[in-house]
């Protein structure tokens, strides 16, 4: 097995996201970043991400996300026989933190690029030596169900029927209590969804869908976990003009799409999907490219959403 390092001290505010935001606003030559104009969308494709996963199968492109557990610490908190479903799983550098650090977690990984899943599962083998609570399965959230089997077939079809009841309840003054359709104990579902460095590579149009299908999977009380590109992030200020297909919206060379969030974009998605927000907020940190002497702001989105307990 590989040795790993212990997660260093991580800063998430080392300056406010207004100051980059001033930055970008007074540099003519990043306007085009500023456009509100429609463009039109890229067609998705699997085969792109394929490709990618393909050229980086070391999986030494990107760190294990150790900062996770501290950003996240429910998910070293939680109860025995807690399950986790990470979406959009790439070469395991969510996953595989998490099941270091974390005991009592089933996690289930998903990905729309098989390649990816190989890639995960030979990091996962690298690192740790024998795993049983990880399993990996294929499945395109944005335009298909996840397997039945990620929730009580019967909450998952009347959920969303018995949460538009209730909001009809409460504005006409009637209690409704929320039961599974068994007349038992739900034990279906998950009780965590990540969504980390996921949602910004999924077309926008297809983003509502997307959240809405891991809605259906988590277990009343359950949390959504998300994590990603925040608006102005330096990544986002490297496109050129050209990249850029849809607001806040940008393809790479390789085809793979990219997105940057405002707060205000992520808090509609998942409040209209009908989650409750928890937690909702930029993370600002700058680095220091010491070869260049270039200060590097990235930005990121840090968020908690709750499906409610309805009774």
């Amino acid at each position: 097995m590989e040795k790993r390092v212990e997660a260093g001290e991580y800063h998430s505010k080392d300056f406010e996201w207004e100051f980059v935001k001033e930055l970008v606003d007074n540099d003519p030559s990043l306007s085009h970043h500023l456009q509100h104009r429609d463009f039109s969308s890229a067609s998705p494709d699997s085969k792109p991400w394929q490709d990618f996963h393909s050229r980086h199968f070391s999986g030494k492109f990107f760190k294990e996300r150790r900062y996770l557990l501290k950003e996240f610490p429910e998910l070293v908190s939680c109860g025995e026989n807690s399950k986790l479903l990470e979406v959009g799983c790439g070469n395991g550098s969510t996953v595989l933190p998490i099941l270091c650090g974390s005991k009592n977690i089933t996690v289930y990984a998903c990905d729309y690029s098989s390649e990816a899943l190989i890639r995960t599962k030979e990091n996962i083998d690298r690192s740790i030596a024998t795993v049983d609570n990880y399993h990996s399965f294929y499945c395109d959230f944005t335009t298909s169900e996840f397997p039945n089997w990620m929730a009580c077939d019967c909450c998952r079809d009347n959920f969303l029927l018995k949460q538009d009841c209730y909001h009809r309840g409460e504005s006409e003054g009637v209690h409704v209590r929320y039961e599974c359709s068994m007349n038992e104990k739900c034990i279906g579902g998950v009780d965590f969804v990540t969504l980390i460095f996921t949602l910004s590579a999924v077309p926008k149009e297809r983003m509502p869908n997307a959240i809405k299908e891991c809605f259906t999977v988590l277990k009343p009380g359950g949390l959504i976990l998300f994590r990603d590109y925040g608006l102005y992030d330096m990544t986002m200020l490297r496109f050129e003009p050209e990249k850029l297909i849809g607001f806040r919206e940008y393809v790479r060379s390789d085809g793979t799409l990219s997105y940057f969030f405002c707060l205000d974009t992520v808090r509609s998605l998942f409040i209209n999907a009908g989650f409750i927000e928890v937690e909702l907020e930029y993370c600002c940190v700058k680095a220091i490219n010491r070869r260049k002497g270039k200060n590097m702001y990235r930005v990121w989105v840090h968020g908690k959403f709750q499906k409610p307990f309805l009774n």
